[in-house]
């Protein structure tokens, strides 16, 4: 059962669970006179408060797996308190509903709250044991072992690592250990007796992956320096996505314009707050790299000291003194970045793609990082794929690890890729880096 499968198992799961607490809820609520007309009437309702709560799951991670392995308590106590105070705002500011259900309301959440924790500890239990992937990778280098650590670490992704040597009887391993999936790298590839075994072996109904797809996989992200030139011919094929382009610019700009309608009460606030504190211009403006190195000035408010750059460019650190107190709240937040739906409408980026770089740290990424040049070949965006995966990047080796997500939503992005960014985004307003 690969990750897909193992997040629709636990979204059908958790369906099933939610109206499985409605019933037990109306059940307890009226004890003795209770019958299916009262379920009937409370379904529709609590229905539209469902999807709700299972869009903050997904937005507060309880999809992902790393949190599977720590305790989860206060998570799962925030999550479900966000849930029911949407429960209670929903129920008494919509009229039309007619139910106001206040201790009902309380008890579902009480009831699914439990089920819930329940489920999750069942499912990381089957997940680390059972209906496990056995995986035999061949191949040598860093890249490899990462892999291999990866997968030896993160059972609950679906994996469980074979260790076979080249030296040993391959065939016969893999039929003793029932290997489900076989890993290889390229120079693999090109060895005609190894290539022979697996050959025989597709007849034990074994799956076979190349380094560079396996890797994609299990980790969601390109591995660059295991990649050739053939991979992008092979791989970016910008002639399919012409409708999907056409249909984002519209609703980009759709979505700008909303979020800069809803957050405008909050310009003169921040405007304000910025004057304030030292008299210095509320805006930002900073070149940046857009598609087909195209150079565009981004918009954001000021965060930090005015002529904070005044000698050369450099890369923000962690506890950078040049940051103003306005600022550090206003990058807690991310309310730095509200501008940017103002470079959104004007076509410069996109709401989701590879975060744009300044041409100053473009120039020294693309001579230590290979095939960088091409994340240019898309917009890019104001939130994407390597912010909600990766933190800030503060060297050239984060910006790195960045770029192979950054090339992960290159080749996948898709309408359904977008709105996944789009919803992990709001995450990032709530935790610290």
């Amino acid at each position: 059962m690969g990750i897909k499968s193992r997040k629709l198992f636990l979204f059908f799961g958790d369906l099933f669970l939610l109206y499985l607490s409605l019933f037990l809820t109306l059940f307890f609520r009226y004890f003795g006179s209770f019958n299916l007309e009262i379920f009937l009437k409370h379904i529709f309702p609590f229905t539209i408060t469902y999807f709700f709560w299972l869009i903050i799951f997904y937005i507060f991670g309880l999809y992902d797996f790393d949190y599977l392995k720590t305790p989860f308590y206060l998570k799962l106590i925030s999550t479900i308190s966000l849930n029911f105070i949407l429960g209670v705002l929903f129920f008494y500011f919509i009229p039309f509903l007619k139910i106001t259900p206040k201790t009902i309301l309380l008890l579902n959440v009480l009831i699914f709250g439990f089920l819930f924790f329940l489920w999750r500890k069942i499912s990381l239990f089957l997940f680390s044991i059972y209906l496990l992937n056995k995986v035999a990778v061949f191949g040598e280098g860093d890249e490899i072992e990462k892999l291999k650590k990866e997968i030896k670490e993160k059972p609950y992704l679906g994996y469980k690592l074979v260790e076979i040597e080249p030296r040993e009887n391959i065939l016969e391993k893999i039929k003793k250990e029932n290997v489900n999936t076989v890993i290889f790298t390229e120079e693999f590839e090109e060895n005609p007796k190894f290539l022979s075994l697996l050959y025989d072996a597709i007849l034990l109904g074994v799956d076979f992956l190349d380094f560079a797809t396996a890797h994609e996989l299990i980790t969601e992200k390109i591995p660059v320096s295991m990649i050739s030139k053939i991979w992008f011919l092979e791989n970016l094929k910008e002639g399919e996505k012409k409708i999907y382009d056409k249909f984002k610019i519209v609703f980009d700009k759709i979505l700008a314009f909303l979020i800069l309608i809803l957050t405008s009460p909050l310009w003169l606030l921040i405007a304000m707050a910025i004057k304030i504190e030292d008299r210095g211009p509320i805006f930002y403006q900073q070149e940046r790299i857009g598609k087909n190195k195209k150079i565009f000035k981004l918009i954001k408010f000021r965060s930090m000291i005015p002529e904070a750059e005044k000698e050369e460019p450099k890369w923000a650190e962690r506890e950078d003194e040049r940051i103003t107190k306005v600022g550090r709240f206003l990058r807690r937040f991310h309310l730095d970045e509200i501008p940017q739906m103002i470079n959104v409408l004007k076509g410069d980026i996109s709401l989701v793609g590879p975060r744009p770089e300044r041409p100053e740290f473009v120039e020294k990424l693309e001579k230590e990082i290979p095939h960088y040049h091409l994340r240019h070949i898309i917009k890019p965006g104001f939130t994407g794929w390597a912010q909600i995966k990766f933190r800030y990047a503060r060297s050239i080796m984060d910006s790195f690890e960045k770029f192979q997500y950054d090339l992960y939503y290159i080749k996948n992005r898709s309408l359904f890729l977008d709105l996944r960014i789009l919803l992990k985004t709001f995450q990032l307003f709530f935790k610290k880096e």
